[in-house]
């Protein structure tokens, strides 16, 4: 009876571990973009834990390290490794980023049934340099992350129960019309900064994804907006690249938006109604061509339109009506590098009662010449009630500095870091 009560202590200090270990763990995703680009961000998903029996301790490749405290991840990231070490199959995270890797064969993977994240980010990988089928042999994959590689092509087959798959920095030209119907659970797919072009996107890949939030196209050869989302999409990053103009109705079937992102595009002109978005809390159109402001939705809480052409702030085209059960959540507007010449009518405090601040920064009025407005920073102070419920948040800190604010674009960011 003894000997059974030490087994069942044993056998709980091994749950904890296992539960402490998805508890503490950040899954942390390198991104290494310009720093004046925002970065996607990314959501880690619930994770089922799988408590594995003994024998104790586990092993673990030679190549790498395996921490007591995590017994079922296996670090072999940093270490100038040409090939991918043999993977004893207990192993659920593989961190295998920051190498020499070229090739990813089946062999290591063979009878490794729990994994359930890849990092294979920051290699030398090339698209037919990964035998055909490996992934897909893993049943229980969620994440594979293989951004700042070599890769050419979508990598296919993938496993169906895959939830998370980062893409970005390659040199994908190309996706096969049946690369994304077999993942039917996919929730965010990054495919920025590869050479993506209108054409790829006729095919319209991913109107089938039902479960797709978080879509990044950042940093492609896109001159129109991608064709037939699906309704549930949530993050919508097309920053850096060579759009024009947004459909009328482009967004009506895309209600869920919340974050939007299109910097450093070619926008000119925004239809009226274009972001009646009922959830949409960030848009960025900063570093276009716009000429003139557009209605924005009661939800929206920070505009982004710095370093555009408008010459006055029309707040009635932002703010057409004003409804006192149900104002205006907008808190924060950047407007530095446009051409104003006066600030922002204080009609704007009636229809925006919760705005704290507007960075008018320094403005292109003169060719080849800033100037400055009267104040490059309002701030609106506070009533002490407003300052008790909100004295936590950064915004509300009378300490910032104006470089503060210019950081503000990071309203999204762990990863959107």
């Amino acid at each position: 009876m003894g000997i059974m009560s030490q087994l069942s202590i044993i056998h709980l200090l091994w749950v904890a571990m296992v539960f402490c270990q998805y508890g503490d763990y950040d899954f942390e995703d390198e991104y290494d973009e310009e720093s004046d680009h925002q970065h996607p961000y990314y959501f880690n998903p619930n994770t089922e834990v799988e408590v594995l029996r003994f024998p104790f301790p586990v092993h673990c490749a030679r190549e790498c390290f395996c921490p007591p405290a995590f017994p079922l991840s296996m670090y072999c990231d940093h270490r100038k490794l040409k090939i991918i070490p043999n993977i004893p199959n207990h192993v659920q995270q593989l961190y295998l980023q920051s190498n020499d890797i070229e090739a990813v064969p089946a062999g290591p993977f063979t009878n490794v049934t729990f994994l359930r994240e890849i990092n294979l980010s920051h290699n030398k990988i090339k698209s037919h340099m990964i035998d055909p089928g490996v992934f897909v042999k893993l049943p229980n994959l969620l994440q594979l992350h293989l951004q700042h590689n070599e890769l050419e092509e979508f990598p296919s087959p993938l496993p169906s129960s895959l939830e998370r798959l980062i893409l970005g920095s390659n040199k994908i030209s190309q996706l096969p019309g049946n690369a994304l119907e077999g993942l039917p659970n996919i929730t965010m797919l990054d495919l920025c900064s590869n050479f993506l072009d209108d054409s790829v996107l006729k095919g319209k890949p991913f109107s089938n994804m039902k479960n797709l939030t978080q879509l990044n196209l950042c940093n492609n050869k896109l001159q129109t907006m991608p064709p037939d989302l699906p309704s549930s999409l949530m993050h919508l990053s097309l920053e850096n690249n060579s759009i024009s103009y947004i459909p009328e109705n482009y967004f009506g079937r895309l209600q869920k938006i919340i974050a939007l992102r299109m910097s450093h595009n070619k926008l000119q002109n925004i239809p009226r109604n274009t972001f009646n978005l009922p959830n949409l809390l960030e848009l960025n159109l900063g570093h276009n061509k716009l000429k003139q402001v557009f209605y924005i939705p009661r939800s929206l809480q920070h505009l982004y339109i710095e370093d555009n052409d408008i010459e006055i702030i029309n707040v009635t085209l932002m703010c057409p009506s004003l409804d006192p059960m149900n104002t205006n959540q907008l808190t924060y507007i950047r407007v530095d590098q446009n051409k104003l010449t006066i600030p922002i009518s204080t009609y704007a405090f009636f229809c925006f009662p919760h705005i704290r601040t507007i960075y008018y920064g320094e403005q292109n009025v003169h060719v080849n010449k800033s100037t400055q407005l009267r104040t490059s920073v309002f701030r609106r102070f506070l009533t002490a009630e407003e300052y008790h419920e909100a004295e936590d948040d950064r915004e509300t800190n009378n300490h910032e500095t104006e470089e503060d604010y210019e950081a503000e674009g990071n309203y999204f960011n762990p990863y959107f870091k």
